[in-house]
């Protein structure tokens, strides 16, 4: 049987691709442009070659920053991820408390960035924050402005608090698509809540806590906007990740040529993640059609 080829169907991805073209190929370029040269204004360049790149590879600067942003990634990992199937797996199946929780989770995903930001960055404050003035009168010394570890725990909860909803939600899809009759057979057979969760749900919902990993991971990994509205990236660097350096040395400094190789290695990395799951999630797809 021949496939019929239809080339007009080009015309209806070509908006997508032109627009794509002006909002990722060409920036990249441009950055591209400033990584292997140097100026000294009035748009005169200068070949520099690798030179910005081996001064980046040699920056403890940057690799403090990666430190940091790694770190924080796996802990939001670890917090997010158990705590998202945990929600999920007591969510109702059916019925209006159903619908209620899924409004409910969705509502801390429609808040923007900066708004959130502003929200924990207020809810902390000692003076006038509920949090600060809390844990002040019972008396804990909680100053996020001033102090690593409270500055680190109130941008961990904050994305904790703003995105295991996300989590949840798919974890909840993939649950919901588990057949009755799996169940049933384990009602049958006695199994235990946790042989019920290990041998028919967790084979079942891998496939989405692996799109759920990915998300929440590439998330994690490009945060800017919460935590450089609620600590600035303090106090001193200790919340100083990976794209508010990246910020602070393009525009505060003016490095344009460390800053695009920078942003380079940063998208490069990125980049090898995404392929790592894109990978792992092929496999088991492959795996689960066998």
């Amino acid at each position: 049987m021949n496939k019929t080829v239809n080339q007009k169907a080009w015309f209806l991805i070509l908006p997508v691709l032109l627009l794509v073209a002006f909002s990722a190929v060409i920036p990249l370029m441009t950055v591209v442009n400033y990584s292997v040269q140097d100026t000294f204004g009035k748009n005169q360049f200068f070949w520099a070659g690798l030179e910005w790149f081996r001064e980046m590879m040699g920056s403890e600067r940057m690799w403090d920053a990666l430190g940091r942003q790694i770190a924080f990634s796996l802990i939001i990992l670890a917090i997010e991820i158990p705590l998202g199937i945990f929600v999920a797996l007591n969510m109702p199946k059916k019925g209006f408390w159903a619908s209620f929780c899924l409004i409910l989770m969705s509502l801390p995903l429609l808040i923007p960035w900066n708004v959130v930001g502003t929200i924990w960055q207020i809810f902390g404050r000692v003076d006038i924050g509920l949090l600060g003035y809390t844990l002040a009168a019972l008396g804990i010394d909680y100053n996020y402005t001033q102090d690593f570890y409270a500055a680190w725990a109130t941008v961990i909860v904050m994305d904790v608090w703003h995105w295991t909803s996300l989590v949840a939600l798919l974890a909840y899809a993939g649950l919901q698509s588990i057949p009755d009759a799996y169940y049933q057979a384990a009602k049958i057979d006695q199994a235990s809540r946790w042989n019920v969760f290990r041998f028919i749900e967790l084979p079942k919902i891998i496939g989405v806590l692996m799109i759920a990993i990915l998300l929440r991971f590439m998330d994690s990994f490009m945060i800017y906007t919460e935590p450089f509205v609620v600590t600035g990236g303090g106090p001193g660097n200790s919340t100083t990740f990976l794209s508010i350096d990246l910020v602070k040395m393009a525009l505060g400094q003016f490095d344009l040529g460390p800053a695009a190789a920078f942003s380079i290695m940063y998208y490069l990395v990125i980049l090898l993640i995404s392929y790592v799951f894109y990978t792992v999630m092929t496999n088991l797809d492959k795996r689960d059609g066998h």
